[in-house]
């Protein structure tokens, strides 16, 4: 039986390499990543240092670095993609 071919690899939207910017590479590192790598690492981040608010989850306390992607104290896990945005070229 002859074996299937290899799915393309996914290189459009949320799978576009793209590069972050400064405060947003203090974070996730300098390289281009898909935003869907981003997302990951910010979450990472975020658990890391117990960031999520402890009575609501889907609020994310920044600290400093996140405070200068998010350009406030809090966001919620929901906005935090707006934030990112921002942040990527």
């Amino acid at each position: 039986m002859a074996k299937a071919p290899a799915a393309p690899a996914k290189t459009g939207g949320i799978h576009k390499p793209v590069k972050p910017s400064p405060e947003l590479a203090a974070i996730v590192g300098d390289g281009s990543l898909p935003r869907s790598e981003i997302v990951s690492k910010l979450w990472e981040y975020i658990k890391k240092h117990d960031l999520q608010d402890a009575k609501d989850k889907r609020q994310i306390n920044a600290d400093d670095k996140l405070e200068k992607v998010f350009g406030k104290k809090s966001v919620s896990m929901f906005e935090m993609n707006k934030h990112v945005s921002a942040h990527v070229s």
